[in-house]
């Protein structure tokens, strides 16, 4: 792939061997990145374009780790479908597609190009700026807490069918692999816990005041309603629009507490869902 710029192109004989790619938009990127869509951007040295971007993450000739953001959001979406469909493709951007090549990658990446010296950073001669790297999720934070709300909207059903709505009060045991915190416990909640109110009314204010893009996410859950996730400065919240919600806290470590629907839950996450970004 081509398209990096001189220095490091040179270092990588003008090839990048392509691993994974993601999209880095308002209504899809790697929520671990950030709690909105310009604070993901802003992880990566990026500007916040209004239509986003597509991260190809690779290696080059020596080995190295990239991270190539292009403009051609399209291309990486046709290619991420299509792996995950288990079609091949061959993601080759165009050099004019092309907006930064930047050093290291934001995320794990679990596979390697074969036939070429194991991923590494790239030296800072060539690197330019320092590289690239994933958050710490050693330990309970903002990362954490927001890669366990990523678990919970994948894995709805698993964490829906614990809940008693005759009784939100009563301790549960975690659904094996479902926990979002290596040792935390969950818990449930009415509603009344000081967090979740705090949680409930900076929602609300998202209504009134829209937040940044990526704050409020929408996608499809079933015929009829959505999967909502909401971020705000310190948690995080998912939510079906016909159904109940869950909420993480910074200051929780591993706790999940659900809210249920109740009167006012219903109105304030079809509001939510009214000024979401949407995948197109």
């Amino acid at each position: 792939m081509a398209g990096m710029n001189d220095e490091a192109g040179a270092a990588a004989d003008d090839a990048l061997y392509v691993l994974t790619a993601l999209l880095l938009t308002p209504a899809q990127f790697p929520s671990v990145l950030g709690d909105d869509y310009p604070e993901a951007c802003s992880a990566l040295g990026l500007a916040p374009r209004a239509d986003g971007y597509g991260l190809v993450l690779g290696q080059d000739g020596n080995g190295a780790r990239w991270t190539v953001a292009i403009d051609d959001v399209s291309l990486v979406a046709v290619a991420i479908a299509s792996w995950d469909c288990g079609m091949e493709y061959d993601l080759s951007p165009d050099e004019s597609a092309v907006v930064a090549a930047l050093p290291g990658w934001p995320l794990a990446v679990a596979v390697a190009a074969p036939g070429i010296p194991a991923p590494h950073d790239p030296p800072p001669e060539v690197a330019g700026q320092p590289p690239l790297s994933p958050p710490d999720t050693g330990s309970w934070g903002p990362a954490q807490r927001r890669l366990g709300a990523d678990e919970i909207a994948l894995q709805w059903a698993v964490w829906r069918e614990q809940i008693n709505d005759d009784d939100f009060s009563a301790p549960r045991t975690p659904a094996k692999g479902a926990e979002p915190a290596p040792q935390g416990e969950r818990s449930t909640s009415k509603g009344g816990h000081q967090g979740v109110q705090r949680v409930l009314a900076e929602a609300h204010a998202y209504v009134d005041s829209p937040p940044p893009p990526g704050r409020v996410r929408s996608s499809f859950a079933s015929p009829g309603a959505r999967t909502l996730r909401v971020d705000g400065p310190g948690w995080s919240m998912v939510a079906r629009t016909d159904d109940i919600a869950f909420v993480l806290l910074d200051e929780e470590p591993g706790e999940v507490r659900p809210i249920g629907r109740g009167p006012r839950l219903p109105g304030l996450l079809e509001a939510l869902d009214r000024l979401a970004a949407r995948p197109e």
